[in-house]
């Protein structure tokens, strides 16, 4: 369970400066526990430290980081049960789900523990006319300075820790602002940093409501703000980051499309389906919202698919058999019921699920959906999936591109030459070919085009934005 209060950490050090920030069981509603909550000058304390740490996280050796992200591996192990309980309080994750992040956690950890000693440089060779000639170039990364992170509600754990561990690894000072409605599992991370000799001012860990935070976005000594949320709220940021490098981890309406050959596979094929559409309540930018199935083995398909949902346990998050748990808080619930009401007004029809009852939304599936209806073209962000069928792949491709969205998409087929069109054609940041658009290991270049975002994640492309290239050029002297 959860203690009473937590402190936030200001320049590694707790200060339990008060007890302002309600965070809620969001399975009960009642109050989980209390945390500090900071102000405007908590922040711009944070920020001061940081750029005064530089120096010395300029001088903290690469194998002094490996150790410090290594002691995070290990007590994260050692309190993993700790972890998975606190997010599965706070963010009503189902246990499973949430035992699965805090796994991710610790791969995040230990993939940046890895990389924290091959931050390597190359050789230039610069002579490439005569006038070069006994000159030779040489490139490091060096840290870009102190950084701003913004992370999510629907990975608390994680996504927090996509930005975190890169930081620790490529010695980077940096202010982390968690979500105010999942604070816990940041702070269990501040706590645990805490215990490390990293440089004085090398981390804060500071929830603030948005309307008090502006210093994380528009202070110009943050030399980057990383970001992962909203589309609207992550473009409005970028606006007023000012000159500071930013990343965008922002949303999406994910499609996977399943193609003709899939016929003999229809079990595996929505087993991954029905994974990728309602785990975690449907609250991931890459769940599946759009299915695409053709012609040939829709009615197969969508029967099966059907049957699926509606073994899906709704119900307590901490229950071992919960697979839907409640969605981060009614008015998003109301929110998706709005989308959906509308969609069936337009025409769609609801095949399984459609049950509303607070913050729980049940497993659903709509069919016939209008592609102009916010069902369609937005982002759901909670437990809906649409199925429609096509009948040339080609038009699957475009059907996917006319999004304002491209993070990931997923491609069922046996067709190689399919594989690579879609790969070749599709307008996103990753495509994944025969499973689900919602599959992400933690050390691969992840993030999206257009709205969906602005940049990559993944621990070693975290660290090439986190550092910057810095060149020294010698001539030989005769």
């Amino acid at each position: 369970m959860l203690k009473s209060t937590y402190p936030y950490y200001l320049a590694n050090e707790a200060v339990a400066a008060n007890t302002d920030l309600e965070v809620t069981d969001k399975y009960s509603g009642e109050v989980a526990t209390r945390v500090a909550l900071a102000d405007a000058k908590a922040i711009d304390k944070a920020i001061a430290a940081a750029e005064a740490a530089m120096p010395a996280m300029r001088a903290f050796p690469p194998y002094n980081r490996q150790a410090v992200i290594d002691h995070c591996v290990a007590r994260f192990r050692e309190r993993f049960d700790e972890l998975a309980m606190a997010l599965c309080i706070e963010a009503g994750k189902p246990i499973n789900d949430s035992r699965g992040e805090a796994t991710r956690l610790i791969d995040t950890f230990r993939v940046a523990a890895e990389e924290s000693v091959r931050i390597d440089g190359e050789i230039v060779n610069l002579e490439i006319s005569a006038r070069a000639k006994g000159y030779h170039g040489y490139v490091k990364r060096v840290p870009i300075g102190p950084c701003s992170f913004i992370s999510p509600f629907n990975f608390p754990l994680n996504l927090a820790a996509h930005k975190v561990a890169p930081a620790l690894a490529a010695g980077v000072p940096f202010v982390l602002k968690p979500a105010s409605r999942t604070p816990v599992g940041a702070l269990i991370m501040g706590e645990v940093l805490a215990e490390t000799d990293l440089p004085k001012g090398a981390f804060s860990i500071l929830p603030a409501h948005r309307d008090g935070a502006d210093l994380f976005t528009t202070d110009e000594r943050f030399k980057l703000l990383s970001f992962t949320g909203s589309p609207a709220v992550g473009w409005d940021l970028k606006k007023k980051a000012g000159k500071k490098k930013v990343v965008l981890e922002l949303g999406g309406n994910a499609a996977a499309i399943v193609d003709a050959d899939q016929g003999g596979k229809l079990d595996y094929v929505v087993e991954r389906l029905a994974f990728g559409a309602y785990y975690q309540s449907g609250q991931s930018c890459i769940g599946v919202q759009r299915i695409l199935v053709h012609a040939s083995i829709y009615d197969a398909l969508r029967e099966k698919l059907i049957a699926k949902v509606k073994t899906l346990k709704m119900g307590d998050p901490k229950d071992e058999k919960t697979f839907v748990g409640p969605m981060i808080s009614e008015s998003e619930s109301k929110r998706l019921a709005g989308w959906m009401e509308s969609a069936v007004l337009a025409g769609a029809k609801i095949v399984a699920g459609g049950k509303v009852d607070g913050a729980m939304f049940e497993a659903t599936l709509l069919e016939d959906v209008r592609r102009d209806t916010d069902l369609y073209r937005k982002e759901a962000f909670g437990p809906v999936a649409i199925l429609e069928r096509f009948d040339d792949f080609g038009r699957a491709l475009d059907i996917v591109n006319d999004s304002d969205f491209g993070l990931q998409a997923g491609v069922f087929t046996d067709s190689l030459a399919n594989a690579h069109r879609a790969w070749d054609g599709l307008d996103v940041g990753g495509v994944v070919i025969n499973d689900i658009p919602s599959f992400r290991v933690d050390n691969m270049p992840y993030g999206g085009v257009k709205d969906s975002g602005l940049g990559r994640e993944g621990v070693r492309y975290a660290i090439e934005d986190m550092t910057e290239l810095r060149l020294m050029v010698m001539r030989e002297t005769w």
